[in-house]
């Protein structure tokens, strides 16, 4: 996406959130033939999902098996190159995919991240504990100031006692 490392120079982005419903890791080729499973059965599900409405992402034609593996091969070159940090959504103790996690730089919006997240149609129930899991994730391991998931606008809520600080350390979002 785009050429400048996204984040703090010094910035050491998380390579794994493991929960009880999932475990999320960085994507690549070797998730191919599962993420395409799992997008592929549910391209409606993924255009209604918050974030994915309005977007060319997933084709509604779909796309080869071997087309997709290039799209994950892109996304593990920007996580790489800290441009972006795309990860993929695992069921537990498996390497089946169940959903994917994107953060790239909003367009527009100098250091604010963009996040948007899917689940597979058939645990569409996942989205929710996703949502919530990502965003306590984002406030507590991520330095973005200011973020919007799925066009949700999220800001820090620095305690006092940080903010008098200076500390740019991360923190809870305000409910």
């Amino acid at each position: 996406m785009s050429a400048t490392p996204f984040g703090p120079d010094k910035f050491d982005p998380p390579r794994e959130l493991e929960l009880p419903e999932f475990h999320l890791v960085p994507l690549g080729a070797e998730h191919n033939q599962s993420d395409h499973a799992a997008w592929t059965s549910g391209i409606a599900h993924i255009r209604a999902t918050p974030g994915f409405e309005s977007g060319r992402w997933p084709p509604v034609e779909g796309m080869s098996l071997e087309a997709n593996r290039h799209d994950l091969e892109r996304h593990a070159r920007d996580f790489a190159e800290r441009t972006g940090f795309t990860f993929t959504g695992l069921r537990p103790g498996t390497e089946e995919v169940i959903g994917c996690l994107y953060i790239y730089p909003a367009k527009d919006r100098d250091g604010e991240a963009q996040i948007r997240s899917r689940v597979r149609a058939d645990v569409a129930e996942l989205d929710g504990p996703l949502d919530g899991a990502v965003s306590r994730w984002l406030t507590e391991r991520w330095p973005f100031e200011h973020a919007i998931y799925a066009d949700r606008p999220m800001t820090r809520d620095l305690p006092p006692k940080a903010a008098a600080a200076g500390a740019g350390q991360r923190h809870r979002l305000p409910c």
